[in-house]
């Protein structure tokens, strides 16, 4: 195998800057730590097909060349550097309870940014791509979520993928390689890296890309007070998500982890399956489940130290009673709900009832897991948050 096949750092960053054109600066050179680990990880633990090695390859190719243009941009622009964000409103919960469909809703308001999928996998604007009009990209990004709803028709049902529709901007993150990326693939060494990590330029980044997306929304009329942001990644990292984003209201979504659990595992293990000569179903239940309940553990510790942040929202009542949740969300972080914003939100709540959603069938024992062991796991967490 050729040193360009492998998961080589230098040649990714060479075959980065031949498809930018030329272009040389990455930016904070921080991101070549986990660019390594995840290189090593990626050849020696990921069991990855050849399909697989060369969808991640071009991956990863892909996000360097966004590090180059994004870069571009802002010596071009250098207005950019002084978009200010505001203190957003963050999203955190487990798959499957809630998050999404709050997100979606809240996004709704003219007064609040949202980060659309199309955004999140296209950060960067197409070379001479009017900046008013970006439909290249958004044409891009739609035929990418076609093809993938095509291929993994179950995909719908796990998470409601739409380009056009607010999503999780832990996508941005990746871009400092260190990120989920055990979503694509097991990698234990590069997880094990990570947890470790100060994760610090991984919010930098972020931060850097959303002033990115502001400033070119502006472009396009688009002027709004705050981002409504969403990720279960944060739950894990909520000390430096408070502390990078001071101000932040955290509105943390709650469903039994019995019931949530394996229907991560079902996603993760449909997700690696594409990547993977053989998906392991046991490993990806043992390492989401792990990882959530440690992520739950540190939110909880967080939580007892600056109460403040936080409101609670039961998944049922986010279900059964979306609009009470929207305005006690609104009541929180102390901002209006205005007539338009909330007429818009029951629009879009009537043009996209959950019940077509098709269902999403899975056990613990799929997973290598059980009811018992998921109850111990989450003891505390469950005796807090999720009534008897």
């Amino acid at each position: 195998m050729s040193a360009v096949e492998r998961f080589d750092p230098a040649a990714l960053e060479a075959a980065a800057r031949e498809q930018s054109g030329g272009l040389s600066d990455f930016g904070d050179p921080s991101y070549r730590i986990g660019l390594q680990v995840l290189c090593r990880s990626l050849e020696d633990e990921a069991g990855l097909s050849d399909f697989g090695r060369g969808l991640l390859r071009h991956k990863l190719v892909e996000l360097l060349v966004n590090r180059l243009r994004i870069e571009d941009w802002f010596q071009r622009h250098p207005e950019i550097e002084q978009e200010v964000l505001e203190a957003p409103i963050v999203i955190v919960g487990l798959p499957r309870t809630g998050t999404t469909l709050l997100q979606r809703i809240l996004s709704r308001d003219p007064a609040l940014y949202a980060m659309h999928w199309w955004e999140s996998r296209y950060p960067v604007p197409f070379p001479g791509e009017d900046l008013r009009a970006p439909v290249e990209r958004m044409a891009r990004a739609r035929g990418e979520v076609q093809v993938m709803v095509e291929a993994m028709p179950k995909l719908m049902a796990i998470h409601p993928m739409d380009a056009d529709e607010a999503d999780e901007e832990v996508m941005l993150m990746e871009h400092a390689f260190m990120s989920s990326f055990n979503a694509y693939a097991n990698l234990p060494s590069y997880m094990a890296w990570l947890h470790a990590a100060d994760e610090t330029p991984a919010y930098g980044y972020l931060k850097r890309v959303m002033k990115f997306l502001q400033w070119q929304k502006r472009q396009r009329g688009i002027t709004a007070s705050r981002w409504v942001l969403k990720a279960p990644h944060h739950l894990l990292r909520m000390a430096l998500l408070l502390r990078e984003f001071p101000g932040a209201k955290i509105i943390q979504t709650h469903r039994d982890p019995v019931a949530t659990i394996p229907s991560i595992a079902s996603f993760i293990h449909t997700l690696w399956a594409i990547y993977a000569t053989k998906a392991d179903a046991t490993a990806a239940g043992h390492e989401w489940s792990a990882l959530m309940a440690r992520a739950f553990r540190h939110t909880m510790a967080v939580r007892k130290e600056q109460p403040a942040p936080f409101l609670d929202v039961a998944f049922v009542d986010t279900v059964q009673r979306p609009f009470e949740v929207v305005r006690a969300i609104y009541r929180h972080c102390g901002v209006p709900l205005t007539t338009e914003a909330e007429q818009a939100m029951q629009r879009w709540l009537a043009e996209n009832p959950r019940d077509t959603r098709a269902a999403h069938h899975y056990a613990p024992e799929d997973f290598g897991l059980s009811v018992a062991q998921l109850q111990a796991d989450f003891a505390d967490y469950r005796a807090k948050h999720i009534p008897a």
